[in-house]
């Protein structure tokens, strides 16, 4: 019989609305015709938006040590000529197979070390939760978690196919969660990092079907974590922050990988420049110290300069509030604001490094046609009462060129996630959200004009169930 499920209103009580979302484990569901609440779905709107994240984060009466280690759920709304239909499946890892047989959590994670004998610890691996991000090929879905293997699922019905290797992939070798996709040139960019005996970041190109058809090799000074990268014009560019993780405790099974993690800033912020066409280095060098997690994009200017722009934190802090964000009320002080860095990438110097909001923000997004080039637009969610426990509540947009703003403050306890751009075939572009209403415990797809986010949603679809908040997703255009 399977263990009962917490409660949602006693998790939740004295906690921000938001909480209610991650409080029990997401119901899956099969494939469901999507109520129009307000509006109506745009009749040129044609294609799909998967979104990825950790849909579980309790079992049998325990909880996972740090978001992270939630077991990776899949949502997938499908825009055809007859309105929109949704489903949400978990995907099935070896891993939550077999915890789901027993009935309890058997393995390490990123946040967990092993349990049980010291012997058997010590041979213990992490689990591959698939819970990162998602990438659309054209015959199959990627589900991404940067330690390890992709795992393939089908584009319409999301049942889960396997492990991929992309041609080449070696078994547990890590390909990241963060691809860069060349939409001008059909090039594929993603990276692994390795860590042991000899440090370094493996570097892909693929082809537009996802195979590997190029390797590199970048070595790394220190064992880092490195979570992201941008593609801008001809570079590959990898900002390495100067957090240090300790290989002994995690090979004794002593600490998972995220307690084994410190903060070291004397070390600085390495910056790495790379050809993007031989996968070789351009320059290294370093300044000064902070933390990032995500890029929104970058881009060459005609003089040579390249510009970087990304979403920074002070310190590592933010890794303890993601770690608290499992008891529904992380408490840890973290800010993080969009900054704009400038550097001459074949000198290997800084030329700026200027904060562009004064809001607290993150997962910044441009249009897929603009990823590696020119932008005028970056999307990001933002919190329009900043405190240490809430999650955001807005959606913007900055024009980084003039400074001007575009943006939206959802009702209270209403909580969007990463906003997703899709370019439109008439020119009209939007933006899709899934938003959490806390006080009516529902989730709910908004549709957002790109060029007018303060005009509201142009149509808001019912999801039949609740939806955590998650981390990365992606469009396919049909």
């Amino acid at each position: 019989m399977p263990a009962p499920t917490r409660d949602r209103n006693a998790f939740s009580q004295g906690k921000p609305l938001w909480s209610r979302a991650i409080a029990t484990p997401t119901v899956e569901f099969g494939p469901t015709p999507l109520t129009v609440l307000v509006g109506q779905v745009p009749t040129d709107l044609r294609g799909s938006l998967y979104r990825n994240g950790p849909g579980r984060l309790q079992r049998a009466g325990e909880t996972v040590d740090h978001w992270f280690d939630g077991d990776g759920g899949i949502l997938a709304i499908h825009f055809a000529a007859g309105g929109a239909t949704g489903l949400y499946r978990y995907v099935q890892t070896q891993g939550l197979q077999a915890e789901v047989a027993a009935n309890r959590y058997l393995y390490p994670g990123y946040g967990k070390p092993a349990s049980g004998p010291f012997w058997k610890r010590l041979s213990a691996k992490p689990k591959n939760v698939a819970n990162t991000s998602v990438f659309a090929l054209p015959d199959k879905l990627l589900a991404l978690w940067e330690a390890d293997n992709p795992h393939a699922l089908d584009l319409e019905t999301l049942e889960t196919l396997g492990l991929d290797d992309l041609g080449i992939l070696q078994p547990r070798q890590p390909y990241s969660a963060h691809p860069k996709w060349d939409t001008q040139t059909g090039d594929l960019y993603n990276f692994g990092v390795v860590l042991g005996r000899r440090n370094y970041i493996q570097l892909y190109r693929s082809d537009a079907t996802g195979q590997i058809r190029q390797q590199g090799q970048l070595p790394l000074s220190r064992t880092s974590l490195v979570h992201d990268f941008v593609l801008a014009g001809p570079y590959l560019i990898f900002l390495i922050p100067p957090v240090v993780l300790s290989l002994l405790p995690i090979l004794l099974q002593n600490k998972g990988f995220s307690d084994a993690m410190q903060w070291q800033p004397q070390h600085g912020t390495q910056v790495i420049v790379v050809d993007r066409h031989t996968l070789e280095e351009v320059s290294r060098f370093e300044t000064d110290p902070w933390f990032q997690w995500h890029f929104g994009n970058g881009y060459q200017v005609a003089d040579g300069t390249v510009v970087i722009d990304y979403v920074r934190y002070d310190n590592f802090d933010t890794n303890q509030w993601l770690k608290e964000f499992v008891t529904g009320y992380p408490k840890t002080p973290v800010s993080a604001r969009l900054y704009r860095l400038r550097i001459d990438a074949a000198v290997g110097k800084v030329l700026s490094n200027e904060p562009q909001l004064d809001q607290e923000c993150e997962f910044p997004i441009v249009a897929p046609q603009d990823v590696g080039q020119y932008h005028n637009s970056l999307f990001y969610c933002y919190k329009s009462q900043p405190k240490n426990e809430e999650y955001f509540d807005s959606i913007g947009c900055l024009q980084p060129d003039s400074g001007r703003t575009s943006q939206l403050t959802f009702a209270n306890g209403c909580y969007p996630i990463e906003p997703t751009y899709v370019p439109g075939p008439q020119g009209t572009d939007w933006i899709l959200t899934v938003v959490f209403d806390g006080n009516q415990d529902q989730s709910t797809l908004q549709i957002l004009p790109a060029d007018n986010l303060e005009a509201g949603p142009i149509c808001i679809l019912a999801l039949p169930e609740i939806i955590p908040f998650g981390f990365h997703g992606t469009w396919k255009t049909k």
